[in-house]
This record gives C-alpha cells, structure tokens and sequence, in this order.
C-alpha cells in the first residue's frame, strides 16, 4: 500500500550568514524557496513549507514555537503529515540546491538523513511522538541528537546538492550554474 510522502522545506532560519532573507536570495533567476519548493514537488505528493508564512504552498508554523532550529520546522510538517493521512516527510532546507530526483529512494527506508547535511532528511510519521518529547525536554535540540533517538541512519548520497549560506556560496552556486 503506497502511503503519500509529504514534502516540506524548512524556511524558518534567520540568515545570519548570509545577510538578509536567503529564501528570496535567486539563482537563475528564481529564489531559493521557489527552488525548493518545485525540487520537493517533482518527488513528492504534496509540498509544505515550515517556518514562514509568505511561500507558493501551504504554509506551517514551526512547533512547539519558532526558534526551535529546523526541528521545529520538521515536527509542525510531522504533525500536519499525521493530520492528514501522509506516511513519511521529506525535508529539506530551503538553501538546498540541486536534489536528486531519486532523494527518497536513496534514503529508504526511513528514518534517514543525509550524512553531509542533516537537515535533508526522510521521517516517519510515527518519529512524531519521539520527536515532540525531545522538544519538550531540557535534552540537547539538535537535529543529530533526534536522529539517535529513533535511530535514523547517516546515507552518503550519490549527488550532493549545494548548501547556500552566505553570498559567496550563491555567487559560485550561480557560476557552477552557468558553466563557469
């Protein structure tokens, strides 16, 4: 029984490295956020975004509150995956670059996240529960320590997408864009 994979780009960061409102910074003329979101879209059933409340989807509040770092991005698309019926969340940050179109594949079977960058991940819906006491505890918040705690594995991946956090990451990512 195919259960539907819900998409959802994490676009609750401050941007500190990179100076202003990366989600809107562009790259071959359309911004990071839209990137992400039609990147999800070609691999999932449906696409959210977590963090913001301007995007060309559905938008989710982080939970339990903002601030909480991408895991309050990952647990409000988590509980809107229980909510309305999907099996597994496939995030990613909106500064991701470049996914692979087979990104679920490579990381069946959940729970797993990209071993260089963590925050592109796939999770169960039943990580939930797990999840949500983890933010309610004084335990570390990290994105690696939740990982543990439901034993998710690490997976190389065949392709690894550009992560833009500053200028400079933006200004190559557009000249490796060009061929140059």
């Amino acid at each position: 029984m195919h259960r539907p994979l819900l998409g959802a780009v994490l676009a609750g960061g401050r941007s500190t490295r990179f100076g202003s409102d990366k989600a809107f910074a562009r790259l071959g003329g359309r911004t990071l956020l839209e990137r992400a979101v039609e990147g999800l879209g070609i691999m999932c059933d449906a696409v959210v975004v977590a963090g913001r409340e301007d995007a060309p989807v559905p938008t989710l509040p982080d939970w339990p509150r903002p601030g909480m770092g991408p895991l309050g991005g990952i647990a409000a698309a988590l509980r809107h995956a229980q909510e309305a019926g999907y099996g597994e969340v496939l995030t990613c940050p909106v500064d991701s670059v470049g996914l692979a179109a087979d990104l679920p594949a490579q990381l069946r079977p959940a729970p797993a996240y990209c071993e260089s960058q963590p925050v592109i991940g796939l999770w169960p819906v039943s990580a939930l529960a797990e999840l949500e006491a983890l933010l309610r505890s004084d335990a570390c918040h990290s994105l690696r320590a939740f990982a543990g705690r439901i034993w998710a594995r690490a997976v190389p991946l065949s392709q690894e997408p550009a992560n833009i956090n500053t200028p400079a990451d933006l200004e190559s990512a557009e000249r490796r864009s060009h061929g140059l």
